[in-house]
């Protein structure tokens, strides 16, 4: 049965910085409606504070997610010396698709066949699909194209994760300051080489109440009525869901490729706040016994990308594996974890042992 590795990477990061003065002017209300009276500017320190995101990046008005998947694609295909006419597949993650400055989602034609045809690959045999699975559709995307190869009906796959969060975000929420744009993509190949490549992979699914941690809604000013859907997050319910699910999911995927957290070099975790990712790293070492780690296990973009949703994970992977991550390198032949919480609510995670 063959293996799945990663052979080539690109991301694209919107040039367009957005800083916390972005705000100053923004009215801000509770979930049940009422203004919140404090100074605007002390709102968004109190944001700061807690999630440590003090930029992150849009795109301009004339840019689409499927423009910025492509660039991301592009350089992926390029950097794995991969011709995109011998595709097999080409999976693209996303929780909107193609939203425009309207903020209306548009999945048809779907985002994969968006971006095969910006890449301009005629191959009639290249099947295009798209992930829709929340912030982990990237990691859930490589999953996929690891069952695909290991069933043997693919060699070579273009796994895509974009997001253009800016576009759906409730001008009167204060959450509208975590989402941000961005894409990330990766070439993944078939190998006979043993024991290389996604080695364990665990997926969780709680679709019950946990529907309504994170899902589209009005917006949270009652007067402010244009029929729009806008992201509405429960965010001390995610909190305490994730900090209850995703070690123990992560554990479970390191203990299912036979390893154990003194074994993994890097965890990159999807990133919307912080405070709850360094409370999940470090409520994963104790649930090995381990009251110490390097803090730098965990590499964080968000204080200046913010959560670019699906984009997060294989952003992160091209820059330190290209250099570009100050003090953050992967180990020659180590392993890795990907892992991801989100809408649903799911979680997801995959060990990944380089070639």
């Amino acid at each position: 049965m063959p293996n799945t590795i990663i052979i080539g990477s690109g991301s694209y990061i919107p040039s367009r910085v957005i800083g916390r003065d972005y705000f100053l002017n923004s009215e801000f209300y509770t979930d049940e409606g009422e203004k919140i009276d404090k100074p605007t500017e002390e709102i968004i320190s109190k944001f700061v504070e807690i999630t440590e995101i003090e930029n992150r990046r849009y795109i301009g008005d004339d840019t689409s997610n499927s423009q910025i998947g492509y660039e991301a694609a592009k350089v992926a295909l390029e950097d794995a010396k991969v011709d995109g006419e011998d595709l097999d597949y080409i999976i693209y993650a996303s929780n909107f698709g193609e939203v425009g400055t309207n903020g209306v989602a548009n999945f048809m034609p779907n985002m994969a066949g968006r971006v095969k045809n910006h890449l301009g690959i005629k191959n009639k045999k290249c099947i295009t699909y798209d992930m829709i699975f929340g912030c982990p559709g990237w990691v859930e995307a490589m999953i996929l194209a690891n069952n695909l190869i290991k069933a043997e009906v693919a060699k070579t796959i273009l796994v895509v994760g974009a997001e253009t969060l800016s576009r759906v975000t409730d001008p009167y929420d204060r959450n509208k300051m975590i989402f941000a744009d961005g894409a990330g993509a990766v070439v993944v190949k078939a190998t006979d080489e043993e024991n290389v490549g996604i080695i364990s992979h665990n997926t969780i699914c709680d679709n019950g109440p946990e529907l309504e941690y994170l899902r589209n809604g009005a917006s949270i000013n009652k007067d402010f009525d244009d029929e729009k859907l806008y992201i509405r997050m429960m965010g001390r319910k995610i909190y305490e869901y994730a900090l209850k699910n995703v070690p123990a999911a992560i554990k479970e995927t390191i203990d299912n490729a036979g390893l154990s957290i003194e074994d993994i070099d890097k965890i990159l975790i999807h990133q919307a706040n912080a405070k709850m990712d360094y409370a999940m790293i470090e409520r994963l070492h104790k649930l090995y016994d381990v009251k110490n780690y390097n803090h730098a296990i965990s590499p964080m973009t968000i204080q200046e990308f913010g959560n670019s949703s699906v984009a997060t994970i294989p952003t992160m992977f091209d820059l330190i594996i290209k250099g570009k991550m100050e003090g953050q390198t992967f180990k020659e032949k180590g392993n890795i974890v990907m892992t991801s919480v989100g809408a649903g609510m799911n979680i997801n995670a995959i060990v990944y042992k380089f070639p």
